[in-house]
């Protein structure tokens, strides 16, 4: 509600305007009353008021020179002016300081309800232009690009999320219209070509921060306007959504390609998915455009023909099972299950083969990083893609995945804390991580392959706090930031901060903080101690 401030030297006038109008009704409520200008100045400068009712004729400091100090500190500030004087000269003096109605004392109902919904409606006005200005510029902003990024990675790397919560962030992100549309995945990067020998020497792993920058600076001026993102999971990659149209995808990649070559003196690779449509679909075209900057340099063909890059090996009930398997160190079932789809590629061609590694790699590799466990450079497929090659065999590449499957599960069970540990630590840092999404306990107990009911009370004795307790401390971490470094409304920031809706949202943050999420924003100038919540 917008704040009224009544200012008349006769208290029975003050009273009487307050009975006059639906103050509720209007969207309006009385913060307080003054007898003069003076007094009125005192109460402005407390601030939170947005329409004033003066008097003109008043001690101390009169309605005119009131008038002009509001002019003067508060040009935002929506006057009414009454008066019992049909004088010229408080006229002139109302039209000087910018008010917005001038009424004659007695004021009836009609007429000060008439005034109140014209500056009310002002204000609405005012407000939404300001709102949409906030919103364009926050949308410019590291912040939200990191959200929008987020999001994307949501949907190309997780299981599907509600139908409801995917629609309520691509709408946010304005990506709402990609939804029903036929799109196409695209991975560019530069290519490693070796140990330089100067090692001062420029090289595409060197160059991978100006390549980014170009990659985004060309994007966001490009005709096609694709969705960018970058995935930390392939450092030096960067991926591009475009509409499905492989003739403009093609001229994408080209001039790309020119751009990056003309600056940087590297032509990068790039690999086009297959075309997919829908949300839940995107994970699957992101799998392909891998798959496919992968094999841009390799000189496999099949019976003569291009191979399809796009179409993966494995099925998604298949990747579940094996990922089931890794976690649990389950691995000669593990091994088992990788020989027999190796087997069965090779035996179908040597892309088929080739492509399988890259996806059972693919499948290690985002293990790992959700695990928290590194690989080493030389084991890293995307930045060595040669190595696929060198692959020849089943036998050949089943060591090498299985290694690699060892590796992830021996780095699993450290020294002190066991398995157990482990996993607390990945599911804490996949809930900071993920803070912002629609995260429950039953999908972090399935993404750890454990039982809903004994991964909350275990995670509640590892932590000494509920699962709902340790996601809504992490959310609130991010909404005080929210809250202290933009003015986005309290609606956006709960969404964005992963809360249902603003009023659970601010429940929550009064509980915790002993404040408002008004309140907090408005004490501009007062910080808390410590972003932490009290315990």
């Amino acid at each position: 509600m917008y704040q009224v401030l009544i200012v008349d030297d006769e208290p029975e006038i003050r009273f009487g305007l307050r009975l006059k109008a639906d103050w509720e009704g209007l969207g309006l409520a009385v913060a307080g009353e003054a007898a003069n200008g003076s007094e009125a100045l005192e109460r402005l400068a407390g601030g939170g008021i947005d329409i004033v009712i003066t008097d003109m004729n008043m001690p101390v400091m009169n309605g005119v020179s009131f008038l002009e100090a509001c002019r003067e500190r508060y040009p935002g500030l929506k006057l009414i002016v009454l008066t019992g004087y049909e004088d010229f000269d408080y006229a002139r003096a109302a039209i000087r300081s910018q008010a917005k109605d001038y009424l004659l004392k007695p004021v009836s109902q009609s007429e000060l309800t008439a005034a109140l919904t014209k500056v009310k409606q002002e204000l609405d006005e005012e407000r939404s232009a300001r709102s949409e200005r906030e919103t364009v510029q926050w949308r410019l902003t590291q912040y939200y690009r990191e959200m929008k990024e987020h999001f994307i990675l949501h949907l190309v790397k997780e299981e599907p999320a509600s139908e409801r919560w995917v629609r309520d962030r691509a709408k946010m992100f304005e990506l709402d219209a990609w939804a029903a549309k036929s799109v196409r995945f695209l991975t560019a990067g530069l290519r490693e070509r070796g140990i330089p020998d100067d090692p001062d020497a420029r090289t595409p792993g060197k160059l991978r921060l100006p390549f980014e920058m170009l990659c985004r600076e060309f994007a966001g001026t490009h005709p096609e306007q694709p969705a960018t993102f970058r995935d930390s999971g392939y450092p030096g990659l960067i991926h591009f959504i475009l509409r499905d149209d492989e003739a403009a995808a093609a001229s994408f990649a080209r001039e790309l390609k020119a751009c990056i070559g003309r600056h940087l003196g590297f032509e990068p690779a790039v690999g086009a998915g297959q075309p997919v449509s829908g949300f839940k679909e995107w994970k699957q075209g992101y799998l392909s455009s891998l798959l496919a900057w992968n094999l841009t340099e390799s000189k496999i063909r099949s019976a003569g023909r291009e191979p399809s890059y796009g179409k993966s090996v494995l099925t998604g009930e298949q990747v579940k099972v094996l990922r089931h398997d890794l976690i649990q160190g389950e691995l000669e079932s593990f091994e088992a299950a990788v020989r027999e789809e190796l087997t069965q590629a090779f035996l179908d061609s040597q892309v088929q083969f080739v492509k399988l590694i890259f996806q059972l790699y693919l499948l290690l590799d985002s293990t790992a990083e959700a695990l928290g466990i590194r690989l080493e450079s030389e084991e890293k497929l995307w930045i060595r893609p040669e190595l696929a090659r060198e692959l020849d065999t089943v036998e050949k590449a089943a060591a090498f995945l299985v290694r690699l499957a060892k590796k992830i599960r021996l780095g699993f069970q450290p020294s002190s804390g066991g398995s157990e540990q482990s996993v607390i630590h990945a599911a804490e840092r996949f809930i900071r991580e993920n803070y912002m999404d629609d995260i429950h306990l039953t999908l972090l107990a399935e993404r750890f392959n454990y039982n809903p009911s004994y991964f909350s009370e275990w995670f509640k004795a590892k932590t000494g706090k509920t699962f709902i307790q340790y996601v809504t401390e992490v959310r609130m971490e991010h909404a005080v930031r929210l809250l202290a470094e933009t003015k986005l409304p309290l609606w956006d920031i709960a969404e964005l901060t992963g809360f249902s809706n603003p009023s659970y949202f601010s429940s929550k943050f009064k509980k915790i903080y002993g404040m408002s999420p008004s309140e907090y924003r408005q004490a501009s100038s007062e910080k808390f101690d410590t972003p932490d919540p009290k315990k």
